[in-house]
């Protein structure tokens, strides 16, 4: 299956299903499931800016020590790639990737990568 690595904690505010929209700087013509990875490292200016959108929307963030970080951590369905999402918080762009059925997994330690990657069986 194709795997997506998302900087926490944004991974989380997708398979939580806050986060409907998730920026790249690329496009791709895949659409279809994918596994949500969450990366090694998280910037607490990242996690402060998803606190004041749980503020605004009237949702929880957990604590920064409780989002995991180096592993998969859910799984969405790509549905489409939008270059204008007029009046969705999420899309900053260039490309906006449009996530839908968000599904929590238990952890799984993994090695991310750039792009898509196929998850090694």
């Amino acid at each position: 299956m194709k795997v997506l690595s998302v900087r926490q904690p944004w991974a989380w505010a997708i398979i939580a299903g806050h986060k409907t929209i998730e920026n790249r700087r690329w496009s791709t013509t895949y659409r279809g499931p994918l596994l949500i990875h969450a990366g090694q490292k998280m910037r607490i200016q990242d996690y402060r800016r998803l606190l004041d959108y749980g503020d605004e929307d009237g949702f929880q963030v957990p604590e920064r020590e409780d989002l995991h970080l180096g592993g998969i951590i859910g799984k969405a369905v790509l549905v489409d790639i939008v270059t204008k999402a007029k009046g969705n918080p999420w899309f900053e762009g260039p490309y906006g990737w449009c996530l839908v059925e968000p599904r929590k997994l238990p952890f799984r330690p993994l090695l991310g990568k750039l792009r898509l990657f196929e998850e090694a069986e």
